[in-house]
Parts: structure tokens; sequence; C-alpha cells
């Protein structure tokens, strides 16, 4: 497989599954391109929450804003240059705070199954 690069632009986001709040995610490489993760992007209107059940293994890197991810076990925050790693099993709440947050994802295995 070539050596990609990867800007939000490439993305085409479409709101998160099973939810309708200004939550939107956007693979740019995934199971059509042959590899075994899923890379995209994410973006989160301001005080949006997702409550999920992770389906995958999900690591989150912050490009800007701030979001916070609670368990069980309790809550972080991050902001730009952080990462948050959620592990599949994991009941999170993922709220966004008063900025729109921009993140870039990667899942394993892939979290969606391409079109037919």
């Amino acid at each position: 497989m070539p050596v990609h690069k990867f800007a939000f632009a490439d993305a085409s986001l479409e709101r998160s599954p099973g939810q309708d709040g200004d939550i939107f995610a956007g693979n740019v490489l995934d199971q059509r391109h042959g590899g075994p993760v899923t890379i995209g992007f994410g973006r989160y209107g301001p005080n949006q929450i997702l409550e999920e059940t992770m389906a995958v293994h999900d690591t989150m890197v912050i490009l800007s804003g701030n979001i916070t991810v609670s368990d069980a076990h309790g809550a972080v925050t991050a902001g730009p240059g952080e990462i948050i790693a959620m592990q599949k099993g994991d009941k999170v709440t993922i709220r966004s705070h008063d900025d729109e947050v921009v993140t870039a994802y990667v899942t394993y295995p892939h979290w969606q199954q391409p079109d037919a």
C-alpha cells in the first residue's frame, strides 16, 4: 500500500450513526483501501454529548478545541495535541465544550462497513 497524506478537507463528513446531534465523522482510509485500521477526521459542534459503547478500539487525536470523555472510572479532558484512547466495550460519554472540536481518529478494526 502506498504512503498516504490526508487533510481535514479530504474527509467527507457524515453524521455519526445513531445520533442526530452536531457530531460528524469522515473516513479517509478504511477497509476499501486494504489496510487493517480506519483513519479519519471528526467534528463535534459546541456543547454536544455522545453516549456510546465502543464497538472498536478508538484512538482520538484532538486537533482543535477541548473534549471530555468519561466512563465508569472517571473523566479525562484533552485539547490540541493530546490523545484519548477508548477500548472496545468501554461505555463512554464524549462531551464537547463551548467551542467546536476537530479530531483525527484511528480505529481497529474498522468501525463502518462501506456501502455495497
